[in-house]
């Protein structure tokens, strides 16, 4: 079925295989750098759902020389005042939650800035004259994450905050390395050399869990999105070490047969202790959970891992989209759920 282009071609129709296999492009995209003006002392990143990808990969790369959160939520930290700097990030730039956490920065006199590719949040952003990234269109919030890290560094990029000050820069020169490594995953390579194709097999039909270390987490994070919005599966994930102390467990008892697919995303520039514990965990819980896929990080460096586990995620979970039947672009019931909620 996934050698079959015809199929491919009718089932994905929106071509998210072809916005999978173009994100080098959302790395070498210029943003022109909005004035920030000031240097904060901490920066809180409002954002939901792939909105919130962006963020969590940039605190592994290129990370922070202040602290910095993450607000999946209506309110920002009772700290957050004059110097701070909330970004309110949402692609379609109408997230409820996102809107309702930047007005409670402004309440507490904090410093706004504003990532969106439109909606409200571009409204406001104009009207205040708030520092904006207006990030390009695309079909929906999760194919554009690269847009979104490349904005969203090139937002902070003069405000030294970032932990590698050309983290713009450095995100485009890897273009190249992104472009070479999807063409192992795209359709028309056939599934007994296409690592993508192979593990979307795998996942078929299972839930599907998804562990990394601390480096890889964001990347694991994405593959847990990709499954549930793609392929509309059930998906959760977690990280190493906080794993072994309570998650571990559960595996060892009933039921036997338990009817999931555990990947490991594995790094070798995590902490030899954070290895070893993938290496212990699994002789330990040998028969009592299925087989792990293990996907070793291929690249150089902490980005490079992340570009390409992250990108593996989405081709896996499109190609697992088109097994299911069903086109992995949609998110209808979310559609649904933002309805009822203004009824």
């Amino acid at each position: 079925m996934l050698d079959d282009l015809a199929y491919i071609h009718r089932t994905d129709p929106v071509d998210a295989l072809g916005i999978a296999q173009k994100q080098h492009e959302q790395l070498a995209h210029e943003f022109v750098e909005p004035a920030l003006g000031f240097r904060p002392e901490h920066i809180v990143y409002a954002g939901m759902g792939g909105s919130a990808l962006p963020a969590l990969l940039s605190d592994t790369w290129p990370g922070y020389t202040v602290p910095f959160e993450i607000v999946r939520g209506y309110q920002v930290p009772r700290y957050v005042d004059g110097k701070t700097l909330v970004i309110a990030s949402s692609y379609s730039g109408n997230t409820e939650e996102t809107i309702s956490a930047l007005h409670d920065a402004e309440a507490k006199g904090a410093r706004i800035a504003v990532v969106a590719s439109g909606g409200q949040l571009e409204t406001i952003a104009k009207d205040k004259n708030y520092p904006l990234v207006l990030l390009p269109k695309t079909d929906q919030p999760r194919y554009a994450v690269f847009y979104n890290l490349k904005g969203f560094v090139t937002l902070l990029s003069g405000a030294g905050v970032l932990a590698v000050p050309e983290a713009a820069a450095q995100l485009a020169a890897h273009a190249d390395f992104l472009k070479t490594a999807v063409t192992a995953w795209q359709p028309d390579v056939p599934t007994s050399r296409n690592l993508a194709k192979q593990i979307a097999q795998e996942l078929l039909g299972k839930s599907v869990v998804v562990y990394a270390g601390p480096l890889l987490f964001p990347a694991a994070y994405k593959w847990k999105i990709s499954v549930n919005e793609n392929a509309k599966q059930v998906a959760w994930t977690n990280q190493l070490p906080e794993f072994n102390h309570n998650e571990f467990i559960g595996w060892s008892r009933q039921p036997v047969d338990k009817p999931y697919a555990v990947i490991d995303l594995r790094s070798s520039l995590e902490h030899p202790r954070v290895q070893k514990r993938f290496e212990v965990s699994a002789r330990l819980l040998s028969g009592m959970r299925p087989e792990p896929i293990v996907v070793t990080a291929e690249g150089q460096t902490v980005m490079e891992h992340l570009l390409w586990t992250s990108v593996l995620g989405d081709f896996v979970t499109i190609y697992l989209a088109l097994l299911n039947g069903i086109n992995p672009a949609p998110v209808d019931l979310v559609e649904k759920l933002k309805k009822a909620l203004n009824e």
